[in-house]
């Protein structure tokens, strides 16, 4: 089977976006009218350039006393800004999010939910500063002299109604970057603007769906394992970025603005306070310290944010699920709750003064700004973290390759040593550039304040300062030297290629199915989750994954046919020297006809649905449906087109991951597994993939197909993977199935399997019999298994995706679980549901569980 190229977007198509613009807001008129009120009235009062409004102030721009008495400023705030600079950020906001908003919503749903979210906004904003006034006094009187004025709340209020007319993944993805944003504005810098903005952000979430006629649903959001893992990062990387936005901005009150002590130290000294302390024989120590945080500047101001830059760099590598990144973020996160700890303990107990990081003149007494309750809050932020990352751990089980970080930390080691003698060399060539001019004990005494954050350090005097420009560079230089090399060398260690413990054992099992033979489900052996085992002679194995004492197995053996009894007896020995019962799942009657002369009973869990390639032809009236979407399809110029996901470009790569996720949010329950793949199993060079792809580059629908060997040679496909685009071509999947079943029958292969479906059968079969004397027993469970296919089927569709697949006209075969023991039966039965809902939350369990409970009683006797 060949991988065909994909053309590349032609120039034509990456052109100048500004006429797109320009074209859709033809088609927005709401937003030109705000515009033109935008504009107009600063531009007669002649306001733009200077942003003051005089005495009318107050009855312009909305502050927390504008309620009763200058009610109508809650609306037309929405029309003026301060200076030129706001108004072209205001103009910006309409262009880019309101056009875009107004063409989903429509213009008189834009302009009642932009003008609902303003209103609502201000007044929530309005409501929590008078009620946070016990609290936060300090924050509650900084809110009480500020105001607001500005489209921005209407905007962004809009835009988030807008949401609701998008799929669930980008309406996910898009509520997530605002909020995290307007969040971190509100919590950080915390003005009433930052407020007002929050709360018509919120307003327009519950919005949205009002304004077309349903009902708002809160939920939380059940995301995929990667999507879980970007959310655990996204959360790390804001509360690094939080503290030095704080630290940065100049007037930053928000109630967790005061971290900015324990993540960063950034401080400036003004030329007279400098001259102040210099020309005062008792404060020598102060001036020297003064001297040396006005000359630090962006390398002081590097060091003094290190934790929150690391936080960031680690913050990538849980996004990839490294553990190492983890145990990394773990401890920064430890060390600064433990730090936090003691804080909070200086601010509540009296007899201890609440001293804190250094501002280069001395310890911040940070009682005599805060409200030491208005402290214990934020100080607890990084303990809750660490509570995160606790409980998320299972994320991120990721491991690089065997060595990565013996070998990273001895190449610190080594560039540490070498930046040490480079700056106890250089110290004494450019001695006379430091005041006191140092020695070498003066500059080894010294190396550890090099190469450690400087605001924690400052509380203690330095033994001498740089003064000249070139001993400047060398104070700063030898520790941001040594933390951009570690930076680089981590962000690099979470390149590498992931590692897997089995990786000996998943090579040997590969090399294995391909020179034998195995089933049509043997490739999924080789998905993460399995253990192997070996037989004595080499040739063959089984994959399994022990779950309550169970050794379940993933399909019969893979080795010589000639072997199998062997190979069962011999993992059945191993099994029960271990402690464990052996069952096999999902394998074909050949399996079970062997199991069933060692005395093993047996179920039918599934139907393979297969496609004899020889033979097919899809013509006559049962094919009319199949040749209905293959007709429609090359109408609507979608083709059908083979790549590898792994070599796929970005463009191409990217669509198939939006299209999975938002399958999976769309499902708002646990994605399955064991033999169900996901996008994790189809990153595999050896699995093919055929997407449903039009003119314009887009992905309809994408299928994978697992190869199967038989004596080194690839006679056949196997169907794992199928995600289609919510608003895509509706026949895709059918497209998709009989485009690959032509496409194998031209390329020489003997059948595609469309693989089995869980719980679910089109036919009885005569092979379904038990030969154990465990007749009544397993009847009863097989009547279970029924039911239970019966009530999770307006779940998951097993049934409805077998009754798809006879659109093809398939050959049936049985799959059977089989097990030595049937009083086992409810340990495996606990063993399989396990297997298939390996993440599912305790909250998805009970969601999975209300559903079926939920269901109407005729549905349960299907």
């Amino acid at each position: 089977m060949r991988t065909t190229g994909l053309s590349r977007l032609s120039p034509s198509k990456m052109g100048n976006p500004l006429p797109g613009l320009v074209k859709a807001g033809r088609h927005a008129p709401a937003t030109w009218i705000l515009l033109v009120l935008l504009w107009g009235p600063g531009l007669l009062r002649g306001t733009v350039l200077s942003g003051h409004y005089g005495a009318g102030q107050a009855a312009i721009v909305a502050t927390p006393s504008s309620l009763p008495e200058h009610w109508w400023t809650i609306i037309t705030s929405v029309f003026w800004e301060r200076g030129l600079a706001s108004y072209l950020v205001g103009t910006l906001l309409l262009l880019i999010v309101g056009i875009p908003a107004e063409r989903r919503l429509g213009s008189r749903r834009f302009l009642i939910a932009g003008f609902t979210a303003q209103v609502a906004g201000v007044v929530m904003a309005i409501g929590m500063v008078h009620g946070i006034h016990n609290l936060f006094g300090d924050w509650s009187t900084q809110l009480s002299r500020q105001s607001f004025v500005g489209p921005s709340a209407f905007v962004f209020g809009a835009a988030l109604a807008a949401t609701t007319t998008l799929g669930v993944l980008w309406r996910r993805r898009l509520r997530l970057i605002f909020f995290v944003l307007l969040i971190l504005l509100a919590l950080y810098s915390g003005s009433f603007p930052d407020l007002v903005r929050l709360g018509a952000a919120s307003v327009g979430v519950f919005l949205g769906p009002l304004l077309f006629n349903r009902a708002p649903r809160v939920s939380a959001p059940v995301a995929s394992r990667r999507e879980a893992r970007v959310l655990v990062a996204l959360i790390v990387a804001a509360s690094a970025v939080g503290p030095v936005l704080a630290g940065l901005l100049p007037h930053a009150v928000g109630p967790l603005a005061v971290l900015r002590y324990l993540f960063t130290n950034i401080q400036t000294v003004d030329p007279q306070t400098l001259q102040a302390l210099c020309t005062d024989p008792s404060q020598v120590k102060d001036c020297a310290e003064a001297q040396l945080q006005l000359r630090a500047g962006a390398g002081g101001i590097f060091m003094s944010i290190l934790p929150s830059v690391l936080l960031l760099i680690v913050a990538d590598g849980l996004r990839r699920g490294r553990r190492f990144a983890w145990y990394a973020a773990l401890a920064i996160q430890g060390g600064l709750a433990i730090l936090a700890g003691s804080y909070i303990v200086s601010a509540l107990v009296p007899a201890v003064p609440g001293s804190w990081p250094s501002d280069g003149l001395g310890a911040v007494d940070i009682t005599a700004q805060y409200h030491p309750l208005s402290l214990i809050v934020p100080l607890l932020l990084p303990v809750l973290l660490v509570v995160l990352l606790l409980v998320t751990r299972r994320l991120f089980l990721v491991n690089a390759p065997p060595n990565t970080y013996r070998t990273l930390f001895l190449l610190l080691l080594l560039t540490a040593v070498v930046l040490s003698v480079i700056y106890v060399l250089a110290g004494l060539a450019l001695a006379q550039g430091f005041t006191p001019v140092p020695g070498i004990p003066e500059l080894l005494a010294d190396l550890p304040d090099r190469f450690l954050p400087l605001g924690y350090l400052l509380d203690l005097s330095p033994a001498f300062v740089p003064q000249s420009g070139a001993a400047v560079i060398l104070y700063e230089g030898i520790g941001i030297t040594f933390w951009i090399i570690t930076a680089v060398l981590m962000l690099r260690s979470f390149l590498r290629p992931a590692h897997n413990a089995q990786g000996t054992d998943v090579a040997r099992a590969r090399a294995i199915l391909k020179a034998t033979e195995g089933s049509s489900l043997s490739w999924m052996t080789q998905w993460n989750g399995n253990s192997y085992w070996f037989s004595h002679s080499g040739n063959s194995f089984v994959a399994y994954r022990v779950l309550s004492g169970i050794a379940l197995a993933l399909g019969p053996p893979v080795g010589p046919r000639a072997d199998l009894r062997k190979t069962i007896e011999e993992f059945t020995h191993h099994t029960t020297e271990s402690g464990w019962t052996p069952c096999f799942y999902s394998v074909p009657g050949n399996t079970k006809d062997v199991t069933e002369e060692l005395g093993w009973g047996s179920l039918q869990v599934a139907q393979e649905t297969i496609l004899d390639l020889e033979t097919l032809s899809f013509t006559g009236k049962k094919f009319q449906d199949i040749r209905t979407a293959l007709n429609k399809a090359t109408k609507e110029g979608i083709q059908a087109q083979w790549v590898s996901y792994p070599e796929a470009p970005l463009a191409i790569a990217d669509q198939i991951h939006a299209i999975s996720e938002e399958w999976v949010a769309d499902k708002k329950l646990p994605e399955m597994g064991f033999t169900l793949g996901s996008l994790e199993e189809v990153n595999d060079s050896e699995v093919r993939c055929l997407l449903a792809i039009d003119d314009q580059h887009t992905i309809h629908a994408i299928a994978s197909w697992l190869p199967v060997y038989r004596d080194g040679t690839i006679v056949g496909w196997t169907l794992d993977f199928m995600r289609r685009r919510s608003t895509g071509f509706r026949s895709s999947i059918e497209f998709l199935i009989a485009s690959a079943a032509l496409s194998c029958k031209d390329d020489g292969y003997e059948f595609l399997s469309l693989s089995g479906a869980p719980l679910a059968r089109i036919e009885a079969t005569s092979a379904d019999t038990a030969s154990n004397g465990t007749e009544q027993r397993r009847a009863g469970l097989d009547r279970l298994l029924e039911q239970l296919g019966a009530l999770l089927e307006p779940v998951y569709g097993f049934k409805s995706l077998l009754t798809f697949k006879s659109k093809f006209q398939p050959r049936y075969e049985p799959l059977f679980m089989v097990y030595p023991d049937a009083a086992a039966l409810p340990s495996i039965a606990n063993a399989v549901g396990r297997a298939y809902l390996p993440k599912a939350s305790i909250r998805q369990s009970l969601s999975l569980a209300g559903k079926i409970v939920r269901l109407p009683s005729k549905d349960h006797s299907k």
